[in-house]
């Protein structure tokens, strides 16, 4: 069996992560004017949502697909899927095409991240882990740094099309490093993943959606989302080889990191999919302009993981997670203030700055005390849970706010969604729409928009709230990692 060799590993998984983060700059940028040339606002949230809840829904699947048949096959499939997905997307013609084919990216997406982190855990120790995961987080402020620009520069001077087709390539080499490289040893067992529990996961999740996203209209979908995600819940505790164990959430530090880390994400995802539409559509910035808003809170996010995984080991989990939260609450508060007619950008984006200094120094930290927390026979899932639990925060904030937007549009029937498209067009922007349809839209965007702002601060007070409950111990002492279990690297 030939032995792993880790420090091109790293950069494998490196690369993976930096592929998954790109996607979310690249297209938070141009989303935008893909809506203005395909059409369909009323569509705009669900080409988030539909990436997102594909690789919410698959997240924890492939946790536990990777402790039971090993992290190697199970990421090489999702980088693969992610590859295909990201060209379909590209050469997608319709708003609806475009929605069908980010199910298909996301769902290779749900096994980048959590599998990529997983292994992590598997091949560093506790010392190491730290400054080795928050070394990754860089990795969102490379891509901080050059998405917005990148994404700018493709709509403008080639296509949007272009923005899908720029992961491939990484992808691509990331594929080659991982089957050259990183090896594992298996010991294939009879297992049996619960597919009752990933259905029921799978239609929960989608109910749940579709009756928060309604805004009134689909209410019937919220009862039976409870329904179908209480069933879930009692297949779990009696399934030989769960998909989420419910013994896990025994463990304080599990629990209260799947809540919070599912109210931070919401909070995240809102500014990064709602902000570049408020800079562009409500201000008349430029694409680039707007996509470049989120670039501060992408790149402190990093910058603040970095330092967190230095000062870990002296000061434990707590004081950043709880000192962290408090600073997305005064960034959120800020940015909700700042974001109105006339507001600075800058101020604007000192406030993002400090939101994503807040999110560097608590999502690190509850990372590594989940993975902390437990075992290499569960670290899988245990991650992929919490994995799962900031995206599903994330589907599900997104989806709540492309609610409030739409119902906002949709209250005077006197606005033309061509009015909408042609706002968001670099073609033809606001001097191409009557000024009378520009000023009831604009107040329309606004008003869904503000409130939107208001509802990410909300998010961040409950997660600062829910931080401090997060149990007073110290960090597990490091030992080196073990190598008996099912599939231990080599």
């Amino acid at each position: 069996m030939r032995k792993t060799h880790r420090p091109l590993t790293t950069l494998a998984l490196a690369l993976s992560l930096f592929t998954a983060a790109l996607e979310v700059t690249v297209v938070s940028t141009a989303m935008p004017t893909v809506v203005g040339e395909l059409g369909g606002i009323h569509s705009y949230a669900w080409v988030f949502t539909a990436y997102l809840l594909a690789s919410t829904i698959t997240v924890p699947i492939y946790g536990k697909l990777s402790d039971l048949y090993g992290r190697k096959p199970v990421l090489l499939f999702g980088i693969g899927l992610f590859c295909v997905g990201s060209i379909a997307s590209g050469l997608a013609m319709s708003m609806n095409a475009l929605i069908a084919f980010r199910i298909l990216q996301g769902v290779g997406a749900g096994a980048i991240q959590p599998v990529a982190l997983t292994i992590i855990g598997d091949l560093y120790t506790m010392e190491e882990r730290g400054r080795v995961q928050g070394a990754f987080s860089a990795v969102w402020g490379v891509a901080g740094l050059v998405g917005p620009v990148t994404g700018g520069l493709i709509v403008k001077y080639l296509s949007w099309h272009w923005i899908f087709f720029i992961n491939v390539p990484v992808a691509v080499l990331t594929f080659g490093l991982l089957v050259a490289f990183f090896h594992e040893q298996v010991q294939h067992k009879p297992q049996q993943l619960d597919y009752a529990g990933a259905a029921l996961l799978c239609a929960g999740v989608v109910a749940l959606l579709v009756g928060v996203q309604g805004i009134g209209m689909n209410l019937w979908a919220l009862p039976v989302a409870v329904v179908l995600l209480g069933a879930f819940v009692a297949v779990e505790r009696r399934a030989p080889e769960p998909v989420i164990p419910m013994t896990i959430f025994k463990y304080p530090a599990i629990a209260v990191s799947s809540i919070a880390g599912a109210l931070f994400s919401a909070a995240m995802f809102g500014a990064t999919t709602y902000v570049p539409l408020y800079v562009q559509a409500v201000l008349g910035s430029s694409p680039t302009v707007a996509g470049g808003m989120i670039t501060p809170m992408i790149v402190a996010w990093p910058l603040a993981a970095l330092l967190a995984g230095k000062v870990m080991l002296r000061t434990g989990f707590r004081p950043l997670i709880v000192g962290g939260l408090g600073l997305t609450v005064l960034g959120a508060t800020a940015m909700a203030v700042l974001l109105k007619q006339g507001a600075s950008l800058l101020a604007l984006q000192v406030a993002l700055g400090v939101f994503g200094v807040g999110l560097g120094f608590a999502s690190t930290s509850l990372l590594i005390a989940v993975q902390t927390s437990v075992g290499w026979e569960l670290r899988g899932v245990a991650t992929a849970s919490n994995m799962f639990f900031r995206t599903i925060g994330g589907v599900l904030g997104v989806g709540l706010m492309g609610g409030v937007m739409v119902s906002q549009l949709m209250k005077d029937p006197s606005i033309p969604e061509s009015a909408t498209n042609a706002l968001l067009s670099p073609e033809r922007g606001h001097a191409a729409i009557p000024a009378e349809v520009l000023e009831t839209l604009s107040g329309a965007l606004t008003t869904g928009l503000t409130i939107n702002f208001w509802l990410i601060c909300a998010f961040t007070m409950a997660a600062f709230i829910s931080g401090l409950f997060f149990p007073r111990v110290q960090r597990v002492a490091g030992a080196p990692v073990s190598t008996s279990s099912a599939a231990a690297p080599h």
